[in-house]
């Protein structure tokens, strides 16, 4: 496959251009933002008009860039990875399937794993532990989360309200417990675990549920979840993806008290934790496409180092983001002169250590340096532009 073009899109496709490099494979990009790491990555690019958290890319519009990227790619493509953006649109994805080769899960098993009220009735069939789910209305609505059908990343989740849930929303009940991901390879029939994550979520007064990052743990560290909970849920989601049909690489939300657990999703695409896990020798993208294919394909073993990775939103606006030296350990960086509203995200930042609380303190240090280091690099600018004024000024005078 070495040298073969690959189509990418997705509301953030970075990470998934990165792994498609370290694969050795060419990727022609299309997604929201056009980050300069991406632009570097990226043999071609489009941009995709729409704003990140809605769960949704355009159609036209993606259609549109898809068409264009594989007219640049040439007849040596693979095919075309799907990123996060199209959860609610598996009509859009057969349209793309039509036109080129969908590489992950078929339209119809999106439409069913991401349907919210068919996705419960199947673990109820299946005896699979899931929050309760209703469209309304309700009375007391205080152990309720409204969420949006497709949404992903958290930022769609709020409290829920009185009466039904508007149209394309619904209603989840809240339950207790830590948020975990297992990230699995399926062929269709079964699913090979390659990691399982610790998620966190980074609040805002409009988003309290936002994502915000997860966390790899070393071989040697005590696993974070009982082993009993983590056969289950493995069990789980083998069972849901011989249903389905589920191809390629995806990941289960879980959420556990210790002793009990629930399946709130699963997200049938590679997902925020690649950046973490695509660090096990062969190319988790190269694993993707096999196991698109059919293929079962072992993973590769648990890394020594924990690993992590954390979205750093905006502490305010930068309009524009100012020039600075990016560190290594960042990724998804915004443009020189391109705008990051207060809240917006702003960048990925990396981090691997000897176990998990020390990489959680390296992710608070990186992330409290780069703010000071944008906020330095602005005052400097600042008093630049003020410095050629009073210049310019005496020179009028």
């Amino acid at each position: 496959m070495a040298g073969e073009a690959i189509l990418l899109a997705a509301q953030s496709a970075r990470a998934l251009a990165e792994s498609a490099r370290r694969a050795g494979l060419r990727p022609y990009v299309a997604d929201l933002f056009g980050d300069a790491d991406t632009l570097d990555l990226a043999e071609g690019y489009r941009p995709l008009p729409g704003r990140f958290g809605t769960g949704r890319l355009g159609g036209s519009a993606l259609l549109g860039a898809l068409d264009a990227l594989a007219d640049l790619a040439g007849p040596r493509c693979l095919g075309v990875v799907l990123g996060s953006g199209l959860e609610g649109a598996p009509d859009l994805m057969a349209e793309i399937a039509r036109r080129h080769r969908l590489l992950g899960a078929a339209p119809g098993t999106v439409a069913a794993l991401k349907d919210p009220m068919g996705f419960a009735a199947l673990c109820g069939r299946l005896g699979i532990p899931h929050p309760a789910v209703t469209l309304g209305p309700l009375d007391d609505p205080a152990g309720w989360l409204l969420k949006r059908a497709g949404g992903s990343g958290g930022s769609h989740i709020r409290a829920a309200t009185r009466g039904r849930a508007p149209a394309g929303a619904y209603f989840q009940a809240r339950v207790p417990g830590r948020a975990f991901g297992l990230a699995v390879l399926a062929d269709g029939r079964s699913v090979a675990v390659v990691a399982l994550t610790e998620q966190w979520s980074a609040g805002s007064a409009l988003r309290p549920h936002r994502y915000a990052g997860a966390l790899e743990r070393g071989r040697a560290e005590a696993p974070a979840l009982p082993r009993a909970i983590l056969a289950a849920a493995t069990d789980a989601v083998g069972r849901l993806a011989a249903v389905t049909g589920l191809r390629g690489l995806a990941s289960a939300d879980l959420l556990s008290d210790g002793e009990r657990w629930w399946l709130t999703e699963i997200n049938p695409r590679p997902g925020a934790t690649l950046d973490i896990l695509d660090r096990r020798g062969d190319s988790l993208l190269l694993a993707h496409v096999a196991a698109s294919a059919g293929e079962r394909v072992t993973p590769g073993p648990t890394p020594v180092d924990a690993a992590a990775a954390e979205i750093c939103y905006g502490a305010r606006d930068y309009r524009p983001v100012p020039r600075i030296a990016w560190p290594d350990h960042a990724r998804d960086r915004p443009r020189a002169g391109t705008d990051v509203a207060r809240d917006a995200p702003l960048c990925t930042l990396l981090a691997t250590g000897r176990d998990a609380a020390a990489v959680r303190e390296m992710l608070r240090e990186r992330a409290a340096r780069l703010h000071a280091l944008l906020d330095q690099e602005e005052t400097d600018e600042h008093e630049c532009e003020v410095s050629e004024r009073q210049r310019a000024d005496g020179a009028a005078g």
